[in-house]
C-alpha cells in the first residue's frame, strides 16, 4: 500500500441511508485506499462492524435480495415495551453472518458508538462480540427497544455522537473520511454536488469553519433581522392543515432525530473536521426502507465519488 492511502473511516447514523456506507467503502476499495479504522453509530456500526469482520459481502447479498414484504416479517412487534419493535429477527440473522466474532479480533480496529441514558454520555463499544455493540447501537429511541448491558440502559448513539470520528483517531492514518446521513433534504436543495464539498478543502481552515459555524449560531439566535422574524410563533386563529396522510409516526420520529444529529454533527466535526465529507440527504429513503440496499448502495458509490474528487482524491 503506498503511503498516503491510509484511510480512517467515521460511519454516521440514519437507519436504512446506511446502506450508503456500503457504496462508500466499495469505491475507497477501488480507488486503492487501505480502511486502517472503522468507528459506527446504529447503521454505521452495523455496516462498518461487518466490514471490518470481513462478512460485509454476505451481508449485501442478503439485504438486496429484501423485498418489502421481507423486511416487515423481520420487523417483530414489541408489546408493550420500550419501543416499537424488539429487531431481534433482524439481528438475530446478522448475528449469524458475524459467527461469533470479536471486536478485539478483527483485523481492522472497530468501534461501535452508543448512548447510556441515565449517565447521558456515549458508550465506545472496543471489546467484546460485535453483535451486542451493534445491537446497542441502533436502538433509535421508541423505534428500536434498548438493551442493557453491564448495568447501562443503551440506546442509538446518534442521540450524542451521529457521525463518530473522535474514536478513529488513535489510529495512524492519512486521511479521514466521514459519511453523514443527515444531509440537507433534496426537497431542499440538500442533493447534488452542493452537499458534497470536504469540509477540509483548501481553502478552509479549521478557524475559517469555526468563523462560520459561530456566524451560522448568531444568526439563529439574534434578537431582530429576517432570521428573528421568521422564527416567531405564529400569530392567534392562524389557519393550519393537518399532516400528511402518509406521514407515520416513525417517520416523525425519523425526521426529528434527523434534525438533531445534522445539528449535533455539524458542531462535533467543526471541532474535529474530517479531510473529506460525504453528506447523504435525509430524505433519500424513510429510516424503515430497507428493502432499498442496491438504491442506496448506489447512491453511496455516487456521492462518495463527487466528494472524492471535489476533495483531489
Amino acid at each position: 500500500m503506498s503511503e498516503g492511502r491510509r484511510v480512517a473511516l467515521a460511519l454516521g447514523s440514519g437507519g436504512a441511508r446506511g446502506y450508503a456506507h456500503i457504496g462508500t467503502i466499495q469505491v475507497l476499495e477501488e480507488r486503492g485506499y487501505e480502511i486502517v479504522a472503522v468507528a459506527g453509530t446504529s447503521m454505521g456500526a452495523v455496516i462498518g462492524g461487518l466490514y471490518a469482520a470481513g462478512r460485509l459481502d454476505t451481508y449485501v447479498a442478503w439485504v438486496s435480495s429484501l423485498s418489502q414484504r421481507d423486511v416487515w416479517r423481520l420487523l417483530d412487534p414489541a408489546v408493550n415495551g420500550p419501543g416499537a419493535i424488539r429487531a431481534e429477527r433482524v439481528m438475530g440473522r446478522v448475528a449469524e453472518i458475524l459467527d461469533g466474532a470479536l471486536i478485539e479480533d478483527l483485523a481492522i480496529p472497530f468501534t461501535a458508538v452508543a448512548t447510556d441514558l441515565d449517565l447521558r454520555r456515549e458508550v465506545w463499544f472496543q471489546r467484546g462480540p460485535v453483535h451486542t455493540a451493534m445491537r446497542a447501537s441502533v436502538a433509535i429511541p421508541s423505534v428500536i427497544t434498548p438493551i442493557v448491558v453491564d448495568g447501562r440502559v443503551l440506546v442509538d448513539g446518534g442521540l450524542i455522537n451521529p457521525v463518530p470520528i473522535e474514536p478513529t483517531t488513535a489510529v495512524a492514518s492519512d486521511l479521514t473520511v466521514a459519511v453523514s446521513l443527515s444531509g440537507l433534504r433534496a426537497e431542499s436543495g440538500g442533493a447534488g454536488a452542493s452537499s458534497l464539498s470536504p469540509v477540509r478543502s483548501a481553502g478552509t481552515s479549521f478557524q475559517e469553519l469555526t468563523d462560520r459555524v459561530r456566524a451560522l449560531s448568531t444568526r439563529l439566535t439574534a434578537p431582530t433581522g429576517e432570521k428573528a422574524a421568521a422564527s416567531q410563533p405564529p400569530a392567534p386563529g392562524l389557519p393550519y392543515s393537518a399532516p400528511p396522510k402518509d406521514l407515520t409516526t416513525v417517520d416523525v420520529i425519523g425526521r426529528s432525530l434527523d434534525t438533531m444529529e445534522a445539528l449535533i454533527a455539524r458542531y462535533r466535526m467543526a471541532s474535529n473536521p474530517p479531510d473529506v465529507l460525504v453528506s447523504v440527504p435525509a430524505d433519500a429513503c424513510r429510516t424503515m426502507d430497507f428493502h432499498r440496499a442496491q438504491e442506496m448502495i448506489d447512491l453511496g458509490r455516487a456521492l462518495t465519488t463527487q466528494a472524492l474528487d471535489a476533495a483531489g482524491r
